[in-house]
């Protein structure tokens, strides 16, 4: 089978040919139709990520079919069509396991860190890292909704938010377009907050019932306008941005925090003392992927998608690095 491989730290993938993996106890191997790339990628790419170990292949948007199954597998049959994202898989035995908590599970796996991941034609998982993908979906749209999707829905799903509250999405690219049409069609009063005029109508296509440009405008003044926001998701990595973000909050309002900046975030403590709050949010596990796919089935939320062939990894990438990619990359399989 074809892959493309990181073969050490800060080196191009490089396309090469493997056998095709069986799958071992526990196990499924799948047939990959389609596989996002993720800014998280380049923790195998530049070697970021603790104790990875090389050869690696990355990619933790896999969609596709199970074409086999290993000893003990019941879960799931060949044919059925599954994605794996982040989460990779867990032990069922620690403690954090045995409270439900797997995703800090202290022995978990990352899909394209831990084992080779959905830049390859197939590939192998641990059967409880399976999402099920829905038929209405395909399997380019699945691919980034198990990354960039799982992460905005399961945080807005889990913030407290009500129908009716007001919810602003901080940033309109990989993450934040796929928020705004989650906040839109979980009911809440949805506020697109980016930079320039040129994402307006975007945003309200995605969702947005107002929107405020933030290079005009100072967005804290333009939140209590509208009577300030009772949840803030942010999904642009940048510091500064982030932490002006609280003064636009209601009185007991949420910060969310979804970006992985690289600076510290800087806020004023006087301005939390009326009970806002600051938090941030993983992605999930498979089964809250599976309910990621089914509510975008549901309800038409759609990645917007450039695709790729496999064999073109590297272009994808640095494009997407360049954050030239509106909005999520997809490798295909031909």
């Amino acid at each position: 089978m074809k892959a493309m491989q990181v073969q050490q730290a800060n080196s191009d993938f490089v396309l090469v040919d493997l056998p095709i993996p069986e799958p071992a106890e526990g196990q499924i191997r799948v047939k990959v139709e389609a596989c996002g790339i993720c800014h998280s990628d380049a923790f195998v790419k530049f070697g970021a990520f603790p104790g990875i170990e090389y050869p690696r292949v990355p990619g933790h948007e896999v969609a596709g079919v199970v074409d086999a199954l290993g000893l003990g597998v019941s879960a799931f049959k060949e044919g059925d069509r599954v994605g794996v994202g982040w989460h990779g898989g867990h032990c069922f035995q620690c403690e954090p396991c045995r409270r439900g908590d797997f995703l800090n599970c202290t022995s978990q796996k990352i899909c394209g860190i831990s084992y080779d991941g959905g830049y390859q034609e197939y590939m192998v998982a641990s059967w409880e890292a399976a999402a099920r993908i829905p038929d209405e979906l395909s399997s380019i749209d699945a691919g980034p909704l198990l990354c960039a999707g799982i992460t905005t829905f399961n945080s807005l799903r889990n913030a407290g938010a009500r129908s009716g509250d007001t919810v602003a999405i901080s940033g309109i690219g990989g993450l934040g377009h796929l928020g705004l049409q989650y906040a839109s069609r979980m009911g809440f009063r949805t506020i697109a907050l980016s930079r320039g005029d040129d994402k307006r109508i975007l945003a309200e296509e995605l969702g947005a019932h107002e929107y405020i440009d933030t290079a005009q405008t100072n967005v804290a003044e333009a939140l209590q306008a509208l009577g300030g926001a009772d949840l803030i998701l942010a999904t642009a990595p940048n510091a500064k941005a982030i932490g002006e973000l609280t003064d636009g909050l209601s009185a007991r309002g949420k910060l969310l925090i979804v970006a992985a900046a690289a600076d510290n975030v800087e806020f004023a403590p006087f301005t939390m003392l009326s009970g806002k709050t600051i938090a941030g949010w993983p992605s999930g596990s498979s089964i809250d992927s599976e309910d990621t796919l089914n509510f975008s089935a549901l309800t038409g939320v759609r990645p917007k998608v450039e695709t790729f062939p496999l064999e073109q990894a590297n272009e994808a990438f640095a494009k997407m690095m360049a954050n030239k990619v509106r909005f999520r990359a997809v490798l295909t399989m031909s």
